[in-house]
């Protein structure tokens, strides 16, 4: 260190300071614009890449607000449709079960209706057999009563005696 302050020269100072002043000098004139204009224009880029970004996450929240209240309102207009369709499906079956009750009534009706005239038609050709059969029998019989004198005249008194009776 000693030889350090021996070996100091004023001149050699003087020069080196004055140097390095000039070149102080031209850094902040020609060095030090450029290099703050250039860390402000970054410091800016990232600002600006900061604020949209955190705009990129609002917009994001907000798409995401909406997806779910569309999901939302989707479920809600499901559930609606879901209901509807079941209670669509419900009026349809006791609509059908209406109707076939209905159809079963008439086709029983139908039925009896058509069992009744059969009834009085089957009663109507009995009855008409059964006076054929009535006549037939009572011609033969007074045929075969007729057929003698002696009878007749044993039925003629009779059926007198019956209407004086009366």
């Amino acid at each position: 260190m000693d030889k350090l302050i021996n070996d100091f020269s004023f001149g050699l100072f003087f020069w080196q300071a004055l140097i390095l002043l000039i070149l102080i000098f031209l850094l902040v004139k020609f060095a030090w614009k450029p290099i703050m204009n250039a860390i402000n224009e970054r410091e800016e880029g990232i600002n600006n890449a900061l604020l949209a970004a955190e705009n990129a996450k609002k917009d994001m929240q907000n798409l995401k607000a909406d997806n779910e209240k569309l999901l939302a309102e989707a479920r809600a207009e499901r559930d609606t449709m879901i209901k509807e369709a079941r209670e669509i499906k419900e009026k349809m079956i006791a609509e059908a079960k209406g109707e076939a009750q209905a159809q079963g009534e008439r086709m029983i009706a139908q039925a009896k209706a058509t069992i009744e005239g059969e009834k009085n038609a089957a009663m109507a050709e009995i009855k008409s057999q059964v006076s054929s059969l009535s006549l037939e029998i009572a011609e033969k019989i007074l045929k075969g009563e007729l057929a003698n004198n002696d009878a007749q005249t044993k039925l003629v008194e009779k059926m007198l005696d019956d209407a004086k009776l009366n």
